[in-house]
């Protein structure tokens, strides 16, 4: 699987945002659990407003119990 354009097209400005400081870590809901979640955020500033867009999730658990880490080799107990 390849990263897709969108996700890679939204890491470049994320990028941008932390160079500019545009970037804000904020607790939203999650919708279907109503769990509380940390989010990083990007600040969209329009004409005097500023609008908080959800980019990414912050893991709560240990990232490394919940995802198998790239790597050159192939595993074969991995799922497929």
């Amino acid at each position: 699987m390849s990263l897709a354009q969108g996700h890679i097209a939204n890491f470049k400005t994320l990028s941008k945002a932390f160079d500019n400081d545009d970037v804000a870590l904020m607790e939203c809901t999650d919708v279907n659990t109503g769990e509380a979640v940390a989010v990083i955020c990007m600040v969209n500033r329009m004409e005097g407003d500023i609008a908080f867009v959800p980019i990414a999730r912050m893991f709560n658990g240990n990232p490394y119990e919940e995802l198998v880490p790239p790597t050159d080799e192939v595993d074969s107990n991995v799922p497929k």
